[in-house]
């Protein structure tokens, strides 16, 4: 098997390894995500060393989960999560063991993982360790659970947030049998902290086969348990029909909130406890939005609005006021835009002042510097020093 350039390198993590006389195998997503022909994200590591050795072994160790036998290994300016080979305890959590045992061989270790498809291990040559069927599973497109389904869910409930967000990205089908345990212990989803869920539903909202992941979540009964949504039951059957897949927290945020005006973006991001940066993406998305329904698609319209929103813009305009407006008209009036900043204005502060020398400075100058913002952006008047000077000088401004 052909390993990618970033498996290729990884390999070498394990060779040091097998050089000290210890095994180590490349475990889940990333063995996953070679046999389902993906790029490979996260390589993940299993070792029959403990965490104590790893750090003597490699130079730049970072003890993340020590009491879970975790670590980072940085290794040619790449990072590997490494766990040595364990059994896991009673999970009181509901989402870490009470304790682990440290093991010799990787079997153990595999049977404590939540799917077949990610219960894989492989080694630096390209051998793989299937214990469950996994590849099987893989090329049925099918997700099943490792062991009994309840056992598995109940020990982390997110494990089943997990399959529809597998679902969504993969394209799988849910095995029956573990549909049934999914809908069975679902209520066990209110235990979980709002974080990993937003985590895992950012994910679930962004696969490529998003419509299969709604279909799970609609059939399952599971948004029922969802922060916010739980108030709002017919909301899911009310999102876009197709869905097409959302790149952002953000993007997701919004819609939610243009399906659910009642809820406001503030209260979204407060009940999925999601970060500042959320925040201001969805609030800026839902401006633009606002904008795009008065004054259609303009050069004010992508100047506000950060680089980083124009593919969720595109995709929301679509999806909720059916534009036709696509991502690349989206760069192509970028690309015309005098400006990309107020710093870019070809006056500042100082330059209005010396215009109205008897003037105390005040709101005046930044009102007016945003008046020859728009009209530079718009194109009514021209980025040129002597320009902006003379349009000054012909429309006075309150100076107060």
């Amino acid at each position: 098997m052909g390993f990618p350039d970033r498996l290729t390198q990884a390999a070498d993590v394990l060779k040091i390894f097998e050089g000290h006389g210890y095994k180590a195998y490349f475990v889940g997503g990333c063995v996953r995500d070679l046999l389902c022909d993906r790029d490979v994200g996260d390589i993940d590591i299993a070792t029959s060393a403990t965490p104590d050795t790893v750090q003597e072994i490699f130079d730049k160790v970072i003890p993340v989960g020590l009491e879970h036998g975790t670590v980072i290994v940085r290794y040619a300016h790449q990072s590997y999560e490494v766990t040595t080979f364990r059994m896991d305890g009673d999970y009181s959590d509901q989402r870490h063991p009470d304790d682990v045992q440290f093991m010799q061989t990787i079997d153990e270790d595999l049977k404590r993982r939540d799917f077949t498809m990610n219960a894989l291990a492989m080694d630096k040559e390209g051998t793989i360790i299937d214990l469950f069927d996994g590849q099987e599973d893989i090329g049925r497109g099918q997700i099943r659970t490792v062991g009994n389904g309840i056992d598995r869910f109940q020990e982390d409930p997110l494990r089943i947030i997990r399959a529809i967000r597998f679902a969504s990205q993969l394209g799988f089908s849910i095995a029956t049998e573990t549909l049934h345990a999914m809908m069975a212990v679902k209520q066990e989803i209110e235990t979980i902290a709002v974080e990993r869920i937003a985590h895992e539903m950012e994910k679930f909202f962004a696969g490529t086969c998003v419509q299969t992941g709604i279909d799970y979540l609609q059939t399952t009964g599971i948004h029922e348990h969802l922060p916010i949504i739980k108030g709002h039951p017919g909301l899911v059957d009310r999102l876009p029909d197709p869905i097409m897949p959302l790149p952002s927290m953000g993007s997701v945020i919004t819609l939610l909130h243009r399906l659910e005006p009642a809820v406001s973006i503030h209260e979204w991001v407060k009940g999925w406890k999601c970060s500042n940066k959320v925040k201001h993406q969805a609030l800026e998305l839902n401006k633009a939005m606002k904008h795009f329904q008065t004054a259609g698609l303009n050069r004010w319209l992508v100047y506000r609005l950060s680089e980083d929103c124009y593919k969720a813009f595109s995709v929301l305009a679509k999806m909720v006021l059916h534009s036709s407006v696509t991502y690349q008209d989206i760069l192509a009036i970028d690309e015309q835009l005098p400006i990309h900043s107020k710093q870019d204005l070809a006056v500042n502060g100082k330059d209005l002042m010396r215009l109205y020398p008897d003037a105390k400075g005040g709101p005046w100058v930044g009102e007016l510097l945003d008046i020859l913002e728009k009209k530079v952006v718009t194109g009514d008047l021209s980025n040129d020093k002597n320009e902006i000077r003379d349009w000054v000088q012909w429309h006075p401004h309150d100076i107060g």
